[in-house]
């Protein structure tokens, strides 16, 4: 027996259907307002300003066709709500600092720079160095569920998903442990800035973490690379691809890169991941009795509730979608959480939860094309000790109250995720 999302059926609209993220109950379940897009306007354009695909067959074509930028400047000023905004609360001069700042990141980068930076930086993360983590990782996830089981209660959050992937990526860089707490919290209110709509406030604060963020890690390079270390910031550093190396920019950028999307993107999946078992108890005890599932339940984890919701791209021609003209330099937004739902592609479960699922590795929550993220193997193996140590450590592991959520729109996830841990 299977759970699902309320996202089935569709009904026919009473009104145009329109991507709203203030609709009430948009937060808690957006896959019912994915689901009628899908059917009813598939290929969306926003009074936001881009436009939004929400079938699997176009999101999947999107995020693969090679003849599509992620370069902000390749895109028209009307077409950059956030842009804007930043203007807006910052000033033109603030914001053309904000425009610089990630840059040299490789998700913001098209071919042959973003060729060129993934090549070097695959020679350090490497799928062996990844796996050779996982038992640094497991005794990571022990200490913390050491520390709560007396008290025979936890937030998952808090005292799991939060501190976790900020201190696995913190000991592979090789950042000073004593930092860690401001360089997890600079990394989550960057995190937020990849929303469509930010409040004035949240602007002011991205900056300012920007800024510090920005000149602590540029302390910590000049340090490495005057006294090299074995780990992974030295190895960037230093990485060669015949004489070719990565600029101080680089490093910087991707530094904070592996930061804001590696960080809060693992936080949602065990997060999300967690509360989706805890809904359909059944699937929580299958896990529980079997634990060789660890790995297909982590990818349905990332099928059933993303923890990123939304890619862009950036057109460079004109292109038509479906019979929609796109002009050139739109922004297109590609809903990897309604791409993983529709039923064309999965079929009548398309909106139930299940750990066995054949294809759940297809889910397209690490996106695709050259673009396909870069640390997925970290965040699968992260994924996987902390359920499965959830699992077998508490098997009547139970919800205490409502999960609190992070009210964003592209890094769906929790801020709180109350549990007992039954023992």
């Amino acid at each position: 027996m299977t759970g699902s999302h309320s996202s089935s059926p569709v009904d026919a609209p009473d009104e145009p259907v329109a991507f709203n993220p203030f609709e009430p109950g948009y937060h808690d379940d957006p896959y019912a307002q994915y689901a009628r897009l899908r059917e009813h306007d598939p290929v969306h354009h926003s009074v936001l300003g881009p436009w939004f695909l929400f079938r699997h067959d176009d999101v999947e074509r999107l995020i693969r066709d090679p003849e599509l930028s992620v370069e902000f400047a390749n895109a028209r000023m009307e077409d950059t709500p956030r842009l804007n905004m930043f203007e807006a609360v910052l000033g033109e001069e603030l914001t053309a600092q904000v425009r610089e700042r990630g840059d040299h990141a490789i998700l913001n980068l098209d071919p042959p720079a973003h060729t060129r930076l993934r090549r070097l930086m695959a020679k350090v993360f490497t799928p062996k160095a990844v796996e050779d983590l996982r038992p640094r990782a497991q005794a990571i996830v022990e200490e913390h569920l050491d520390r709560v089981t007396p008290s025979g209660a936890m937030d998952v959050i808090g005292d799991l998903a939060f501190p976790l992937p900020v201190q696995v990526i913190s000991e592979m860089l090789g950042m000073p442990e004593a930092d860690r707490d401001r360089l997890r919290e600079w990394s989550h209110v960057l995190a937020g800035t990849l929303d469509p709509v930010l409040p004035p406030e949240h602007i002011r604060a991205a900056f300012d973490a920007s800024i510090l963020m920005g000149e602590y890690v540029r302390d910590v390079i000049a340090a490495k690379r005057a006294e090299p270390a074995d780990d992974l910031l030295s190895a960037l550093i230093h990485a060669e691809d015949e004489g070719d190396v990565l600029s101080e920019d680089e490093v910087l950028d991707n530094v904070i890169l592996l930061y804001i999307a590696g960080h809060e993107t693992t936080v949602n999946l065990i997060g999300n991941g967690t509360l989706a078992l805890l809904t359909h108890r059944e699937q929580y005890e299958r896990l529980v009795a079997d634990p060789s599932l660890g790995p297909s339940a982590v990818e349905e984890c990332l099928r059933f509730d993303s923890p990123v919701q939304f890619t862009r791209r950036i057109t460079l021609v004109p292109m038509t979608i479906d019979g929609h003209a796109i002009d050139e330099g739109a922004f297109v937004l590609a809903c990897l959480g309604s791409a993983n739902h529709d039923a064309h592609f999965w079929g009548p479960t398309a909106d139930d939860f299940d750990i066995g699922r054949d294809d759940a590795r297809k889910q397209l929550s690490f996106g695709g094309g050259f673009h396909h993220c870069l640390g997925a193997a970290l965040a699968r193996l992260e994924g996987q000790v902390a359920l499965s140590a959830l699992a077998q450590r508490f098997p009547r592991l139970a919800l205490d109250g409502a999960p609190e959520r992070n009210g964003r729109i592209v890094l769906r996830g929790l801020d709180a995720l109350p549990v007992t841990l039954g023992l």
